[in-house]
């Protein structure tokens, strides 16, 4: 596996990313944005499988999260416009003109913002149980976290790393991979506050009917991968989301909760890349 960790500077803003380097860069890169209390270290196996295959891929860690840097509320409104215009500027610097793009999780949505807004740089779309209907609400879980004065406590134990991904994905993670999801919570008390920051900026509901409203007009070719155990995004969804989208396929996950991707990253990576080497028509 050579997939690389870097570290680049945009603007103010501090980013990590992992990123794939195939012995061949003949196709169109490949974009993972996680979700919340997630990082890029959830997509390593799918990105090991997909270098094999020869695909460039960036996975950044969203500002806020992972490793990426974690600016005062001052500096950085954790709005999803700022992370969406902040992302827009990383991929800029990258050189990222046109990708695939795969999302996850409650920060994958602002990827489908993000795609909504520049469909041009878009050349097909993948998600994996990402909130996509006005319906959703942000579980308790996670709601909790954004209460007056508890919030502020429960943001600064890094068990609400064990609790928030094994709770949404249904299943026992190893501790040696919560390790690497709890890290930034032991170094600093930045990591904290940042999530704190995301949860009570992230404007859920306007989210949602843009991105309902959005999809209604939606071309690009788009997959859907679902866990359909998740606990806190429901299938139903699915199906009334698919009905606006004229070039759509569904492949479900019976035994799958909220991240697929901690559990069943071989399936998920046959699925992607059988999807990628689709020729658009």
């Amino acid at each position: 596996m050579s997939i690389t960790k870097n570290e680049i500077k945009v603007g103010s803003l501090d980013w990590f990313y992992r990123e794939t380097n195939p012995e061949t860069n003949d196709k169109i890169p490949v974009v993972f944005l996680h979700g919340l209390v997630s990082q890029s270290y959830s997509w390593l196996v799918i990105l090991d499988e997909l270098e094999k295959q020869g695909y460039k891929a960036i996975a950044p860690d969203w500002i806020g999260s992972g490793y990426s840097g974690k600016p005062d509320k001052r500096d950085f409104n954790y709005t999803p416009d700022a992370f969406i215009q902040g992302l827009g500027e990383f991929l800029k610097q990258l050189k990222i003109e046109k990708f695939y793009l795969v999302v996850q999780g409650f920060l994958g949505s602002m990827g489908l913002q993000y795609a909504l807004r520049y469909p041009e740089q878009i050349e097909k779309l993948i998600i994996l149980n990402t909130p996509i209907s006005t319906s959703v609400k942000l579980p308790w879980k996670l709601q909790q976290m954004a209460l007056p004065f508890v919030g502020d406590m429960i943001t600064q134990d890094p068990l609400l790393v064990d609790r928030t991904l094994e709770g949404g994905s249904k299943y026992v993670i190893e501790d040696k991979v919560l390790e690497v999801y709890r890290s930034p919570f032991l170094k600093a008390s930045a990591a904290g506050r940042s999530l704190l920051a995301i949860l009570k900026n992230l404007r859920l509901k306007d989210a949602m009917i843009e991105i309902e409203s959005g999809f209604k007009n939606w071309h690009r070719p788009t997959q859907i991968i679902w866990g359909l155990i998740d606990p806190w995004l429901n299938f139903t969804d699915v199906e009334t989301f698919a009905k606006g989208i004229s070039d759509i396929e569904i492949i479900t996950l019976e035994k799958a909760g909220h991240y697929p991707q901690e559990h069943w990253p071989q399936e998920i990576s046959q699925a992607l890349i059988l999807f990628l080497r689709k020729k658009v028509v």
